[in-house]
């Protein structure tokens, strides 16, 4: 119950950051964020924090067990990164991506070919600087991460016309 209440929390906070957030903010296309998008009534704000927390998970085992090599598994990095920046409207480079997988650039770049034969994401050129490259998820990608999100939170995340009945129960 008590883990009930905290994910209720995070929905009412990040509810009021969705809502407060400056209209006047450059708008980056988010993947799969389509009206006919099939997965775009599952969306759920509290799912990029359940995101980040993944993330940082992942680097916390590296830090506790003081080695890098038991937990690597860079494509799965860079889809939560790349899910993370598309909910922050944000841009990530070809090289960002590379580091935030934490392994060698090479085997990032690996990882960015096969997600993209996958059809999980996308590359794109910079038009300001034909040096960079970005990639995104893919409308596929990112409601695969939708998807992933809402089965694994299910027992946690109480969306809205959830909310209102628990509170009758109590």
């Amino acid at each position: 119950m008590r883990l009930i209440g905290i994910a209720n929390e995070l929905l009412a906070m990040a509810k009021d950051l969705e809502m407060t957030a400056p209209h006047d903010a450059p708008s980056l296309p988010v993947a799969g964020s389509a009206a006919g998008s099939s997965t775009a009534g599952q969306d759920h704000p509290v799912w990029v924090e359940l995101a980040r927390q993944t993330y940082e998970d992942r680097r916390r085992r590296t830090k506790i067990f003081q080695t890098e090599e038991l937990f690597g598994e860079p494509a799965w990095d860079i889809l939560l990164d790349l899910f993370i920046a598309a909910k922050e409207r944000r841009r990530v480079s070809v090289t960002s991506a590379c580091i935030g997988s934490a392994v060698p650039s090479t085997t990032a770049l690996r990882w960015i070919s096969i997600l993209e034969r996958s059809g999980l994401l996308m590359r794109e050129a910079d038009p300001g600087d034909a040096r960079r490259v970005y990639v995104r998820l893919s409308p596929r990608g990112y409601d695969a991460m939708l998807e992933y999100f809402s089965a694994s939170s299910r027992s946690v995340v109480l969306l809205d016309d959830g909310t209102a009945e628990m509170g009758k129960r109590r």
